[in-house]
């Protein structure tokens, strides 16, 4: 049996029920983007709960929060809607699109930094990997892009899914915002290969940077690709419950 013989049997039950009803696809969507958005601000310790993070999307402000965080908010669901229209337009992964995306995470946040490589080097707390010079960042990104559009095609999605978001963050290209970017690159090697989009809930924040951390510095990508894997398996819930099926 294959390591991803069970996600893929996943996908192909949710392929024989396409084309999914317009109805359930925007109600799954205003879900999906709504969770994506709170549980990966909250990783980065953004304090807006769930429940916030709605009134925010909505348009409202909320008491008592910084404005970063309601930015923070906002910028999120712009950059969902900018790797969706990624995969709509079959849109190639490439350097400028990587900017442009991160540009929108720290827009009116950090306008300096956003969508610009880092000139400085950086530590990353609690890890035992240090990312590359500052001098290194341009010709490792440049690396990244040829391995993600070559040798990277031939990994199992969710695989290449894994690596492109744990490869991303060894590199840290950007002063801040590289968390927020790698999930979304993540999602869309999952959506372009048809798969749900994989929300990394808070509560596995630890077991998350522990795994990226062995990655980065033992070369043992296996426990990261696992949990990754466990979290795509289990975003298939949602269709279910909304479909009503077993």
């Amino acid at each position: 049996m294959s390591e991803y013989e069970t996600v893929d049997q996943l996908k192909e039950k949710l392929d024989s029920l396409r084309p999914l009803p317009p109805g359930v696809i925007k109600n799954l969507h205003e879900d999906l983007v709504l969770r994506w958005t709170y549980h990966s601000n909250a990783i980065e310790g953004n304090t807006l709960t769930l429940k916030e993070t709605r009134v925010v999307l909505e348009g409202i402000t909320i008491g008592g929060k910084t404005m970063r965080e309601h930015c923070e908010a906002i910028n999120h669901r712009q950059a969902i809607y900018y790797i969706e229209d990624m995969v709509k337009n079959n849109v190639p992964l490439s350097g400028s699109q990587i900017t442009s995306l991160h540009h929108l995470i720290l827009k009116n946040i950090d306008d300096a930094n956003a969508g610009v490589y880092r000139k400085t080097n950086v530590i990353i707390f609690g890890a035992e990997h240090t990312p590359p010079d500052a001098l290194q960042v341009q010709s490792e990104m440049d690396r990244f892009i040829h391995w993600h559009n070559n040798a990277a095609q031939k990994l199992h999605p969710v695989e290449r899914a894994a690596m492109v978001h744990a490869d991303f963050v060894k590199i840290h290209p950007f002063t801040d915002g590289n968390g927020r970017t790698a999930r979304l690159l993540m999602n869309l090697e999952l959506l372009k290969a048809g798969f749900p989009a994989a929300v990394l809930p808070v509560d596995v924040r630890l077991e998350y940077y522990e795994s990226l951390d062995m990655a980065h510095t033992q070369q043992d990508y296996k426990p990261f690709i696992n949990l990754i894997k466990k979290i795509v398996e289990q975003s298939f819930e949602p269709y279910w419950f909304a479909l009503g099926v077993k």
